[in-house]
């Protein structure tokens, strides 16, 4: 894959990619943003052999979810749903405050549910493809899904 083909690959995927980074990364933004660039990077020093340009989506979004785990498992201390229980957002908050709830309701989920449940719904990934991004049988993503929405249901219905 040449430069150019890697930088329009990038154009086309940045903005759903980063979407499904904040959410995997329960609205941390700024998360996100490290992920994607450090995924991107990843992305462009192993593009020389990447051949299949019809699915740059779904490779970028497996090396994104890799490097979430990787992430996840590098941290001492992972601060969770008690935390972002306790935020409070005044008018001049920004609008991701909105999904706060949502937001600590995908952070109780396992990873593998919440990627399962971001790339289904939000991002319109078939069951295939996720397992391909996931590296996982069609039938654990099947069960991903099932329990991620047991769960969400749960949850933010304790929520309300």
């Amino acid at each position: 894959m040449t430069r150019e083909d890697f930088i329009r690959h990038v154009e086309a995927t940045q903005k759903p990619f980063r979407r499904f980074l904040v959410a995997l990364c329960c609205g941390d933004s700024q998360l996100a943003d490290d992920i994607a660039q450090e995924s991107y990077i990843k992305g462009y020093l192993s593009s020389e052999s990447f051949r299949d340009d019809d699915k740059f989506a779904s490779w970028i979004y497996r090396i994104g979810y890799n490097t979430f785990l990787n992430h996840r498992r590098s941290l001492k201390h992972f601060s969770g749903y008690a935390e972002a229980e306790i935020i409070t957002a005044d008018d001049k908050a920004d609008s991701s405050f909105r999904y706060q709830a949502l937001y600590s309701a995908l952070d109780r989920l396992t990873p593998a549910e919440r990627t399962s449940i971001l790339l289904y719904y939000m991002e319109g990934y078939s069951i295939r493809e996720i397992s391909g991004i996931e590296n996982v049988s069609e039938d654990a993503v099947k069960k991903h899904l099932q329990r991620g929405r047991q769960h969400l249901k749960g949850l933010l219905g304790k929520m309300e």
